[in-house]
């Protein structure tokens, strides 16, 4: 029996006002982070930073993001028993967040928005929120 495929990725969090920044793909009918593959030779912080800035286009600093946590779920729009490690990182940005490259929508959720995200997005909202740091 072959072990399931697993997608690795890092994201970008993002907290204001006890809500956490998720985005839309346009074609996707679930919200995530801001964030995706790591390119080969790239770190998972430098891979967030990147993708902030091509989804969401604030600049961040991959030297200043910390580890929040790294999450294991099933993957969104894969092929059945495909995981995915999401790597989440926090830190400073400059800029305003804005839906850029194929990010079509951003929203900023609660945990009553659970159900309208992929599963280690509802995770992460799980997550925050124990840490009381979303509602």
């Amino acid at each position: 029996m072959t072990a399931p495929a697993v997608v690795v990725a890092a994201a970008w969090v993002c907290v204001r006002d006890r809500r956490v920044l998720t985005v839309r793909a346009g074609g996707s009918d679930a919200f995530y982070l801001p964030g995706g593959k790591p390119e080969p030779g790239e770190t998972d912080a430098e891979a967030a930073a990147r993708e902030a800035a091509e989804e969401v286009g604030v600049r961040v600093d991959p030297a200043a993001l910390s580890h929040l946590v790294t999450i294991d779920a099933p993957a969104h729009n894969r092929p059945p028993g495909t995981r995915v490690s999401l790597v989440c990182f926090t830190g400073p940005s400059e800029g305003e967040p804005a839906p850029a490259a194929e990010i079509v929508e951003i929203a900023w959720f609660t945990t009553a928005d659970r159900a309208r995200c992929a599963p280690a997005i509802r995770l992460l909202l799980d997550d925050l929120a124990t840490a009381a740091l979303i509602d």
